[in-house]
């Protein structure tokens, strides 16, 4: 499973202009399954989300996690972060997991996010959204449950 992590002042999800999830200070989570993936690879990015030290304390160093700064995550399913685009022009997207199967892993991040206590918006699967936010910092992560990133 893999995830960019962008720390947001706000973000928010549009599907057809209407606006389906919104987050202030937070993380925007875009989200990719794998061929392969299983609950360990979920529970290891929902650990990440929720305990990565991101946000500055008091010193201005990053030592707040989403947590501590009691901030939410807007998760986004975004299959094209398998894209490989090693050879020609056009990525493969052959490593991704199929829709049912990702689907199943994307709803129990969610669940598991929200369960740790997490305040969490999400798009919607397959959708085609637009996504807005204010980048902070700007601080952008990539997380791969595989160990690649």
């Amino acid at each position: 499973m893999r995830a960019v992590l962008q720390r947001v002042s706000s973000a928010r999800v549009l599907v057809d202009g209407r606006e389906v999830g919104w987050i202030g200070q937070g993380l925007v989570a875009l989200v990719g399954v794998g061929k392969g993936d299983d609950e360990s690879d979920t529970e290891y990015i929902v650990k990440k989300i929720r305990d990565l030290r991101i946000f500055e304390d008091a010193a201005g160093k990053m030592n707040l996690s989403l947590s501590d700064v009691e901030g939410a995550v807007l998760v986004v399913s975004q299959f094209t972060l398998y894209g490989d685009c090693r050879r020609g022009r056009r990525p493969s997207f052959a490593a991704a997991a199929p829709p049912d199967v990702a689907r199943g892993h994307y709803d129990a991040l969610v669940e598991r996010l929200r369960a740790s206590g997490l305040t969490v918006e999400t798009g919607l699967f397959q959708a085609m959204m637009a996504v807005e936010l204010v980048n902070d910092g700007p601080v952008t992560i990539v997380l791969d449950s595989r160990g690649t990133a």
